[in-house]
Order: C-alpha cells, then structure tokens, then sequence
C-alpha cells in the first residue's frame, strides 16, 4: 500500500513540473500591439504618349487583301521612321492579320484583314504630327501614360508622405493608450501600377484627297500614382 502512494505521489509532482516547463518555455503572447496603415497619392503629369493607327481592307482573295495591307503599311512606317527618335517618338508594327468571313448559309464568302502601327514617346508634337501624315492609316485609339523616371519619381514623393503618416499615427495612438512609444514590427510597402489612360477619340476616316496633313489633337492629363505603407507597431 505504501509503494502505490509513492508511485501516486511521483506521477503527480511529475506532472505539475512538466506543466510548470511547458509554461516556463512557451513563446509570450504578443502585447499592446497595433495594426495600421496609411496611403498617400500625388497626381503627376503624363509624360509618354501612345498612339495606334490601323487600316483594314477586305475582298475575296485573301493573296489580294494581305498585299493592300502590306503597301499601306509600309509606307505609312517609311514616312514615320524619318521622323523617328529614341525615346522623343519610337516607331513598331501591330497586329497584322486575316481572317475568312462567311455568309450567312455557312460558306466562306471572302476575307477581311488589318494592319496597325504604333508610335509611342515623350515628345507629343512630333508624335501628332507624324500621325497626320499617316495618309494610308487611321488614328484608331490613343492613350496617355508615365515614363519609368516619372512613376519613380513620383512614387519615391508617395511612399515619403505615407511613411510620415504612418510614422505620425503609430505616436498618436501610442500616447492614446498611454505609451510614451513604440518600435516597428513587419511593415509593407505597396505600390500602384497604373495602367495607360486610354481616351477615345472622334476621327473621320480620311479620304485620299490633296488636303494639307493636319496634326492629330491630343491633350494629356495628370495620372494619380498610391503608395500604401501597412503593418504593425508595438507599443512601449
């Protein structure tokens, strides 16, 4: 009877010092921490102008249609490579394609195809006027956007005014709750990537007359660029 009230006494004080070692050894509970965030956005100029200009044709000989497009583009892309500039106004071909047209019993009753080219760059005037001497295409979309220096640029003034109100609202909720500070636990910086602003625009299909090439009108806004700074602080 003895020996099993040792044996009982053993398991007990075993017990209680393997659960005093769990606590003793456990990782704290996080304490008078805080999760917050601030954002900030500044609006900057649109630095970089694109511009697509497209032609289409259609017939019943796909070898015809494919020539049509062919000649049209090259020289609307001989004209614009004179004026071409690295960076001022970079000239590329699009899309450039056929595809069967059928009727209305299911039968292929011809072919239909376009052609696009592309002028993109920093120097609007340049890049206007050269699409208006673009007699053998048509203005089909334009959109407005920011050089990588100008996102950069603008996204390094976002991210110091976040930081600052982060900063800002970390110390007033700290002397809110009656803490003279805090420290910075994980912080995450996030940035926006706008994409280009596309505008419509209204142009009536040019006719091969001997009109004067007038430039094509654009007008560039301003693009919003966010920077998000979010975390936690820990209060002391």
């Amino acid at each position: 009877m003895k020996l099993d009230m040792k044996l009982i006494a053993f398991i007990a004080v075993s017990t209680w010092a393997g659960a005093v070692f769990c606590q003793t050894n456990a990782a704290p509970l996080p304490a008078q921490r805080v999760s917050l965030s601030a954002s900030a956005r500044v609006q900057v100029a649109q630095d970089l102008l694109s511009m697509s200009l497209t032609t289409a044709r259609e017939g019943a000989d796909p070898q015809l249609v494919q020539s049509q497009l062919k000649t049209a583009l090259d020289a609307a892309l001989a004209l614009a490579k004179r004026a071409a500039s690295p960076g001022l106004m970079e000239v590329r071909t699009g899309r450039f394609g056929l595809s069967p047209r059928y009727g209305r019993d299911g039968k292929l009753s011809g072919w239909q195809g376009s052609a696009e080219l592309l002028l993109e760059g920093t120097d609007f005037a340049r890049i206007s006027d050269t699409a208006g001497k673009l007699q053998t295409l048509t203005v089909a979309s334009v959109s407005f956007g920011l050089t990588q220096a100008q996102r950069q640029a603008a996204q390094a003034q976002a991210q110091s005014q976040a930081i600052a109100l982060y900063r800002q609202r970390a110390s007033e909720i700290a002397r809110s709750f009656d803490f003279s500070s805090y420290t910075l636990g994980e912080v995450t910086v996030s940035f926006d990537d706008a994409a280009p602003v596309y505008r419509p625009q209204m142009f009536a299909e040019r006719a091969m007359l001997a009109e004067a090439p007038a430039p094509v009108p654009v007008e560039a806004g301003l693009t919003p660029v966010s920077v998000v700074v979010s975390g936690s602080v820990q209060l002391k």
